[in-house]
Parts: C-alpha cells; structure tokens; sequence
C-alpha cells in the first residue's frame, strides 16, 4: 500500500514554530501589561470583577509561557516531546481560571461590596477585546498547520480571555449606566463553565487530531485528508479543532 507524507515541510514548520514564539511573546508582553493595569483599576475602584480580570491574565501568562517554553527548544524531536507537559499545564491553568471566575462570580452575586464605576477599566476591556481576538485566531492557524495541540490549546485559553473581556465590558458598562451588577457574574459563570471543558480536552490532548510531526497515511486516504489542507488531521465530523 503505497503511503503519503501529510504535513508542512521542514522549512515550514520552522517558520511557524518561529511565528508560534512571537505571538506567545506578544501574548505574554500584553498580558502582564492588561494584568497591573487591571489590579491597579480595579483596587481603586474597589472592584472584584477588574481583579479577576487581572488575576486571569496572570493564569494565561502561565499558559503562553509553557508553550515559549516549549517552543524554544530549536529541534522539532524535543519540542514534541514537551508536548504533553506544556498540555497538562494548560489544562491546570484552564481549571484555575475556572475555579476563581466561579468564586469571584459568586462573591459578586451575594453582594458582598460594591464596586464603582471605573473608566479606566471600560477602557482597558475594550482594548483586550479588540486585541485578543487577532492573537488568538493567528496562533490557532499556525498550532493547527504545525500539528500542535498546545499551540492550539493555548489559542483557546488567549479566546477564552477575549470572552471574559466581553462579559467585564458588559458588566462594567452595565453597573455604571444601569446598576446592574449581576450581569458580570452570570455571564461570568458561564464561562467558567466553558473554561472547564477545554481544560479537560486540553488535558486529553484533543487540541489537535493529529501527531505534531508529519505522519504517513494509505493512499487511498489521500483524498480526505488533502481537503484539510494543516497537519492537524481535522475531518468533516471532528469536533477537536473547532
């Protein structure tokens, strides 16, 4: 049975291994940025929503900085072979985000303090809603063709950030126009909810459908999987890459 070989070139995955690192960084230098400026805000403004915002991008400075941990490494043999750490950090960081977006919503909705309003907040969700999303669907293209289910992973923890922005903008706005303080952490609770299933896939590995590395298939497979078109091994019907 003759066989193919799936996946980018060398040159190629050198390429998007490089590109994977700057976005990571890009990720990493904004984050740290979006969290003081966003503990700062929401200290003054006595506002756990803005601390929790803050604190989640501590969370997802630990994930882009597994992931430059792993891509750092130049051969593409020990990079796969970080893969699964880099996952189960992932993971870990995805279900911490979980458990305090439930606690911080759950503080919020017993009314325990009343947070004033902040513009310098409204300001700064507004600028990670419009930044995250482009982070986020650039390093996902680039985990998907390289095959690797971190990169892709971590893509969604950055998206995740992207929906958590939103329900603070909403939340904010909300509380400063209306006075409603519960929409921030009802919507909060949803995404927390969200937020513990890609952990549990990141844990699983199901970032991806395929190796990292380029892999062989029958010929007679060829015609399913050149409509894909990245080395990710996604297929009508597989769910992993969405």
């Amino acid at each position: 049975m003759t066989a193919i070989s799936l996946g980018p070139s060398p040159a190629r995955r050198d390429l998007l291994a490089r590109r994977i690192r700057l976005l990571v960084a890009a990720t990493i230098t904004y984050n740290v940025v979006e969290g003081v400026a966003a503990l700062t805000a929401g200290t003054l403004a006595s506002s756990t929503a803005l601390i929790g915002f803050g604190l989640d991008s501590v969370i997802e400075v630990s994930s882009a900085a597994a992931v430059a941990w792993q891509f750092s490494a130049r051969e593409h043999a020990v990079r796969d072979a970080r893969e699964k750490t880099t996952l189960r950090i992932i993971a870990v960081s995805f279900f911490a985000l979980a458990v305090y977006v439930t606690a911080d919503a759950g503080y919020a909705l017993t009314g325990s303090g009343e947070a004033e309003r902040s513009v310098p907040g409204i300001v700064l969700a507004a600028l990670s809603l419009a930044v995250m999303p482009f982070l986020s669907a650039a390093q996902r293209r680039a985990g998907r063709e390289l095959g690797s289910a971190s990169a892709v992973a971590d893509s969604k923890q950055t998206l995740l950030c992207t929906y958590l922005s939103a329900v603070l903008l909403t939340g904010l706005v909300l509380n400063a126009t209306l006075g409603w303080s519960w929409a921030d952490p009802v919507s909060a609770l949803v995404i927390a909810s969200v937020a513990v299933k890609e952990g549990r896939d990141a844990w699983q590995g199901k970032g991806c459908c395929a190796p990292s590395s380029p892999s062989a298939v029958p010929a007679a497979e060829a015609d399913v999987y050149a409509e894909v078109g990245d080395a990710c091994g996604c297929r009508p019907g597989c769910d992993c890459c969405n």
